[in-house]
């Protein structure tokens, strides 16, 4: 669902943002993200290499387990699969942010109390990346933007082009009208968890705890809804 893929879309911001000013430049949501941030560390130019290094295999993890997870459900494996998927995100993220509430203050990178939070909280974006991948929905990314600004872009040129046929307009159109939110909703979610982490703290990653125990909870009405028809 359209609503659904946009709250995810404003965890991811919110919580991709408040990891890198927390925890020394490091990414969990856009996890690739890190390999530039190791190569400017091995010259030099930035901090936590062996954090950035450590939180990679852990990110892999929960894409792994996500899928042997989905993967051991008989029956009924969208809703099943979706729910167990946001209630493990959800275990994760509040682990990341006992975590994070332990290694405070972080007085350096390499320090286990650190660690022990970039690693929970890219185990929870890796539940997330692998979670659209496993549950099939008709939905867009929600957790890097990059794709999704670049064919908004794209939209907005053939919208524009007197050249289009309307045919091209009309999808174009719609793929617009479907990736916006989920664009609006990152770039939201980013500039609150900047903000939630210099007023709050790690505490502020209750708020994405809350939204995933929601999720979880409402998994799969619109499956039940469409069932019912």
């Amino acid at each position: 669902m359209k609503s659904e893929d946009t709250l995810l879309a404003a965890i991811a911001g919110f919580v991709d943002t408040l990891s890198f000013v927390a925890l020394y430049g490091l990414f969990t949501a856009h996890v690739t993200g890190n390999f530039v941030l190791i190569g400017a560390g091995i010259a030099g130019y930035a901090q936590g290499v062996l954090l950035k290094l450590i939180v990679f295999p852990a990110f892999i993890g929960g894409v792994v387990f996500s899928a042997l997870l989905v993967r051991s459900l008989s029956g009924r494996r969208a809703l099943q699969g979706a729910r167990w998927l946001y209630t493990v995100q959800a275990v994760l993220m509040f682990g990341f942010c006992v975590a994070g509430v332990w290694s405070t203050p972080t007085s350096r990178p390499d320090g286990l109390p650190t660690i022990v939070a970039g690693v929970l909280g890219a185990l929870a974006m890796g539940v997330q990346n692998a979670h659209s991948r496993l549950i099939q929905r008709a939905g867009v990314p929600n957790t890097v933007m990059t794709g999704n600004v670049t064919q908004a872009i794209l939209d907005v040129v053939d919208m524009l082009s007197p050249n289009a046929g309307e045919s091209l307009r009309v999808s174009a159109r719609a793929r617009f009208e479907k990736m916006m939110p989920a664009i609006l909703a990152f770039a939201i979610g980013a500039t609150a968890g900047a903000f939630g982490f210099r007023y709050a703290g790690f505490w502020a990653l209750a708020a994405p705890v809350c939204a995933l125990v929601g999720l979880a909870l409402t998994a799969g009405e619109h499956e039940r809804a469409a069932r019912a028809v």
